[in-house]
């Protein structure tokens, strides 16, 4: 009977496969421990953290995000890419510049992907794209204070100095390790990424075009925090962002020479959003920036960017949605269970031992974290019995990657460079937070 089925998959494997897969699926349903508590609720948690997910970081987040790295592949000459970030660019350099600006970002480990992509697509080396890569969520500076304040002092140099040390080591360790694959990169001309011509723009003007841009990503994206100095930020993010998006506003029209009518129809759509709706300022980022791409998309000279962000938004939205789904199913929302009780979380980091820091560093490498929010739940695991050493890894793992975050980086560097970055996180989290929490 066995020679006989493998006799009929050789004869014709797809319908096989087909039937196999069918088969799966119909097992998988019938024993679906539906009615169970637990599990009703985990679904649940899936749906409510993407719901969640949805409406606070597809908006802010992701779609200004989606914009900058469009616009990437189009104004930023690959020749300044190539010299300060390429694979054949001086490391300290490449390492260096890509570390600070990554660190100058407030984002999550979603939304720094597609800027990732943009920088890697156009020319960087896979070390100093990497080193921003981990920078971006790792390093913020609002994240930090924050964490010293909330945490204390110790345990936030603690997380300063071992996220800064991370993005250079990890970045040259991936550099090394590939060094021939990207030295044959780029003399083959395939970093080149994008067809689109060189940017003709002064440098003055890009260099404020992308300012501006970052500055409305971060100013929207500012979080809450325990702090009156923060707060006060935080009060006028809405303000801050709007005169930030009035400048950039004015540099399409004078610099990229966008028709002046089109700029003050889309400004009066926001505006008119503002007032009529004035509890929802989403709503009138949302017009601005899908506005920004459709004038865009009827530019000649700027459809490419339209085009870009597109590609990535098409390439990245729908895994982050599905891993965010995943994430939730499994460890459910801050302050919520899902199928994974959080006191066997609790019972397994609430020592220093090696052990502890390791499942500490495995967790928060497939947790979904937003910016700063981090913090808060190593207060309560800290409270609950959790040791230092694997709050340290935890802190340093957590923010960088996340479930949704592997599945994307998987599309731009596939699988074997993906498991290998994963890998020097969560390992160099755990011999961290191990020797912090027994040294200190």
């Amino acid at each position: 009977m066995i020679s006989k089925l493998l006799e009929l998959y050789r004869e014709n494997p797809s319908q096989a496969r087909l039937m196999g897969v069918m088969v799966g699926a119909f097992l998988l349903v019938y024993f679906l421990p539906a009615g169970q508590p637990r599990f009703d609720n985990a679904v649940l948690e899936a749906i409510r953290l993407t719901r969640w997910y949805a409406r606070e970081h597809v908006i802010l987040c992701l779609l200004p995000a989606f914009i900058i790295a469009g616009a990437m592949a189009v104004y930023i000459s690959q020749g300044a890419v190539l010299r300060h970030l390429g694979p054949q660019a001086p490391k300290a350099i490449a390492l260096g510049v890509a570390s600070v600006s990554g660190s100058l970002l407030a984002v999550c480990s979603c939304t720094v992907l597609p800027l990732f992509g943009g920088i890697y697509k156009r020319g960087a080396g896979l070390g100093a794209a990497i080193a921003f890569l981990y920078s971006g969520p790792a390093i913020n500076i609002m994240a930090i204070v924050v964490t010293a304040k909330v945490l204390g002092a110790e345990l936030g140099i603690a997380r300063g100095v071992g996220a800064i040390v991370f993005a250079v080591v990890i970045g040259a360790i991936m550099q090394l390790l590939y060094r021939r694959e990207e030295l044959a990169r780029a003399a083959d001309g395939s970093a080149r990424g994008f067809a689109a011509g060189e940017a003709e723009k002064p440098f003055p003007a890009v260099l404020a075009f992308f300012g501006l841009l970052t500055g409305i990503l971060v100013f929207a994206n500012w979080a809450a925090a325990d702090s009156s100095r923060w707060m006060q930020v935080y009060a006028w993010k809405w303000q801050i962002t709007a005169a930030l998006a009035l400048l950039f506003a004015l540099l399409l029209v004078f610099q990229w020479h966008w028709p002046l009518r089109q700029v003050l129809v889309l400004a009066g759509l926001v505006a008119g959003s503002a007032l009529l709706l004035p509890g929802t300022p989403e709503l009138g980022f949302a017009i601005g920036a899908l506005g920004i791409l459709v004038i865009a998309a009827t530019r000649d000279q700027d459809r490419e960017w339209a085009v870009q962000s597109w590609d990535f938004s098409k390439q990245i939205l729908p895994l982050l949605l599905a891993g965010v789904c995943i994430a939730g199913f499994l460890l459910g929302r801050p302050g919520h269970e899902g199928l994974i009780p959080s006191a066997w979380v609790g019972a397994a980091v609430g020592d220093n031992s090696l052990q502890s820091t390791a499942i500490a560093a495995v967790l928060g490498a497939f947790m979904y974290f937003s910016t700063l929010t981090e913090v808060p739940i190593v207060q309560g695991l800290l409270g609950a019995g959790m040791g230092k050493g694997p709050a340290l890894a935890l802190l340093l793992a957590g923010p960088a990657l996340s479930l949704p975050n592997m599945l994307v980086i998987r599309t731009i560097l596939g699988n074997q460079k993906t498991f290998v970055y994963c890998a020097l996180v969560m390992v160099m989290a755990t011999i961290t937070g191990y020797l912090y929490g027994n040294l200190w």
